[in-house]
């Protein structure tokens, strides 16, 4: 017996195919069908976590053991999800720490802003079974990396980059240095301490050491 998108028993899910995509104008294409239940949704995210909290490698988590295990059809989780790696990186991104707001006074107000939410998500891969989980796996699996990288880390580089050509454009950022190099300047040493170092402390006022030492670099010369 499979969960309807409202909650409640739906037999008819069992072995339907999955709908076809919506042709709803601006509709994400991997979304399908009616409208998202967020319990069925929730139901469907703690299945496949608690997959992942047993042991089970990416690789034997497929949409069946997913759906089976959350109680719900096939169908359901292909109107939400093309397939498995979508659902993962939709996964990750629930866990996750939201993207920053930026404050736009100024470019470190922004760029202590980002850099906070890379600490922040830091703390949480940490403290996060489902994180540690996939990370630990993710490079393995070729679509799935694309998919998170294209749909979660891009977006937020995006940001960085952003947030440095504006303070390049209004004078707070040297522009004879490349825009790109600045950013990796930037957002190097919190990926290096979440990432190459997962063990590092990641203080409290982290971002604002890290901007204020490659700001003294980075300032307009005079």
């Amino acid at each position: 017996m499979s969960l309807q998108d409202g909650g409640t028993p739906d037999p008819r899910d069992e072995g339907r195919p999955p709908a076809p995509a919506s042709a709803e104008p601006g509709a994400a294409p991997a979304r399908r069908g009616r409208p998202r239940s967020e319990a069925v949704e929730q139901a469907i995210f703690d299945a496949a976590a608690g997959l992942l909290d047993e042991g089970v490698p990416l690789a034997d988590l497929s949409v069946e053991r997913i759906a089976r295990t959350a109680g719900v059809g096939k169908a359901t989780i292909y109107r939400r999800w093309a397939g498995k790696e979508e659902l993962f990186v939709d996964l990750v991104r629930s866990v996750e720490p939201p993207d920053p707001v930026l404050p736009g006074a100024s470019v470190r107000d922004d760029l202590v802003a980002l850099l906070e939410s890379l600490r922040q998500r830091g703390l949480a891969k940490r403290s996060s079974a489902v994180l540690h989980h996939v990370f630990s796996q993710m490079q393995g699996y070729p679509k799935l990396w694309d998919a998170y990288q294209n749909t979660v880390i891009e977006p937020r580089r995006k940001l960085g980059l952003d947030a440095v050509r504006r303070g390049m454009e209004r004078g707070e950022i040297r522009d004879d240095l490349d825009v790109e190099f600045v950013n990796d300047l930037l957002t190097g040493p919190l990926l290096l301490r979440t990432v190459i170092r997962p063990g590092a402390p990641l203080d409290p006022d982290l971002a604002e050491r890290v901007v204020d030492a490659v700001m003294e670099g980075l300032r307009p010369r005079a």
